[in-house]
């Protein structure tokens, strides 16, 4: 069984932000899941090296363009790696063998008359690097997506994909795959994208404006328009048009933001239709992240939040755990150091690793360094065990995009209820009278163990920091084994590793 998972590709005309970092955080924990439960997989993120913002960016440090290009692919390249992303495939569209598959696919298409060569006049958005509808600008004639940026009227002549003739088939495409995309809310905007005739897409720019592209195999004048060039990443990682990319291509999810479903959801279907290459199995849609009280971020404001700034005070796992527990699919959500400080220390800290470090402190020191070994169990041991279990189930089986919260709040609701038994039973108290000496070790290596459980699970999550915890509690997993959540794994009578604080409070 296999599972194609990609991210978009990032422009590299700046430094990666916050929306970067969470979406491929997302995918991969994705990842991480579906490898759990028995599927290979191949996970695809990197950079978008063409277009004219990325050749303006470069001209603006008086950068040669390779120069700039290496740059910040490294720079994102390394971002990632700081946040456990396990990626299989870091994308650069620079790359020879992306560039020559782009240009023999506008050729098939080019090839069938479904490109046009005209002359255009319009309305064109830099920071988009698209031409707009009026319908598409504010009430101030602004693009929504970038107000402080100008419009530019534009007349050139170009090359333009027909589009209109793919309309209704990728309607119905869509009537017959209701999980084409996700969640419904952003289906049913597709479907009002589709709802009414569409206009031909330009995909060229005349080398006179922009030189940073795929060539135009049929007019060495013009270069490819960077989404269509973009776009076909998702086919070139996975080796199109060579043989063995179908069985990949077949699994082939992308996450991406609400701010490019247009491109994901009309303009790539469209082209594969046009190619003769089926469409991906599904499109995963998240909203964005906003400052507190729902403001955009903004450097004037000074409300954005840098993911490597929090990586090096906090760690990658503060910000995954912030990330996968805040996301909402169909709304945007809030997000601010101090939020990621307050989640941090009010669950990560308190709630896991405070309940982890007490338990395997008293074990540490009472049983001689060992996990004790469990004696009758009671009928508050089982009720906990059993609500563990079921709180962490869903981590072994699949996984789509909103489940990331949900499941992460039954494990928070269930460490509730494990601080609470550890609370009830006070082993403090039961080791202190040599006739409930063994209830103590019960109470112990219960919660031990359903501590081990969470911590499986949360590998998905927080990798880095569950393996120490199991490292601490001397029970590895198996990378490549399926797995299941199962009671009474944690070895009894072994040695405990050396314990340290997981989650230090974050000031």
């Amino acid at each position: 069984m296999k599972s194609y998972i990609t991210t978009p590709i990032y422009y590299v005309n700046g430094s990666p932000h916050i929306g970067h970092a969470f979406t491929s955080v997302m995918a991969d924990i994705l990842k991480r899941n579906r490898l759990a439960i028995g599927y290979e997989l191949l996970l695809s993120t990197g950079v978008d090296e063409h277009g004219q913002k990325n050749q303006e960016a470069a001209a603006d440090l008086g950068m040669e363009i390779k120069d700039y290009l290496d740059m910040r692919g490294k720079e994102f390249r390394a971002v990632f790696d700081r946040l456990d992303v396990s990626y299989d495939y870091f994308v650069r569209t620079s790359r020879e063998g992306h560039k020559t598959a782009v240009a023999g696919m506008e050729q098939t298409i080019f090839d069938k008359d479904l490109i046009v060569k005209k002359q255009y006049t319009g309305t064109y958005c830099k920071g988009c690097e698209e031409f707009k509808r009026e319908s598409d600008l504010t009430e101030e004639g602004q693009c929504p997506l970038h107000p402080t940026m100008k419009v530019e009227q534009t007349d050139e002549t170009n090359y333009f994909l027909k589009m209109e003739p793919f309309r209704e088939r990728l309607l119905l495409h869509i009537a017959d795959n209701p999980d084409f995309v996700q969640p419904q809310a952003f289906r049913n905007e597709l479907k009002r994208m589709l709802s009414e005739p569409l206009e031909d897409l330009c995909i060229s720019r005349p080398k006179t404006r922009v030189t940073l592209g795929v060539e135009l195999p049929f007019d060495p004048d013009f270069v490819t328009y960077v989404w269509f060039d973009a776009l076909a990443n998702y086919l070139t990682n996975v080796g199109w048009p060579d043989e063995g990319y179908a069985d990949w291509w077949a699994t082939c999810e992308h996450l991406i933001g609400k701010d490019i479903l247009k491109p994901h959801g009309v303009y790539w279907p469209i082209m594969l239709m046009a190619a003769g290459i089926p469409l991906p199995k599904k499109l995963s849609v998240h909203s964005h992240w906003v400052g507190a009280g729902g403001v955009k971020m903004s450097k004037s404001i000074g409300n954005v939040v840098d993911p490597i700034e929090i990586v090096d005070t906090l760690g990658a796992d503060a910000l995954r755990w912030y990330l996968a527990r805040h996301m909402r699919s169909d709304s945007d959500s809030q997000i601010s150091v101090d939020f990621i400080k307050q989640t941090y220390n009010s669950e990560l800290g308190n709630k896991i690793g405070n309940l982890l470090s007490r338990a395997a402190k008293f074990s540490k020191s009472r049983f001689d360094g060992k996990v004790p070994a469990a004696g009758p169990l009671s009928a508050e041991d089982e009720a906990i065990r059993a609500a563990v279990v079921e709180a962490v189930k869903g981590f072994s089986t699949w996984i789509d995009l909103p489940d990331i919260p949900h499941n992460l709040q039954k494990v928070i609701t269930v460490c509730d209820d494990m601080n609470t038994y550890f609370a009830e039973q006070a082993p403090w108290e039961l080791i202190k009278n040599p006739e409930t000496e063994e209830r103590c070790r019960t109470v112990i290596y219960v919660t031990l163990d359903c501590l081990r459980l969470v911590f499986e699970a949360l590998r998905q999550v927080i990798p880095t920091s569950a393996d120490k915890a199991l490292a601490m509690l001397n029970a590895p997993v198996s990378d490549g084994e399926v797995w299941k959540p199962a009671l009474d794994v944690l070895g009894q009578e072994t040695d405990l590793g050396e314990i340290e604080n997981l989650f230090p409070r974050a000031q």
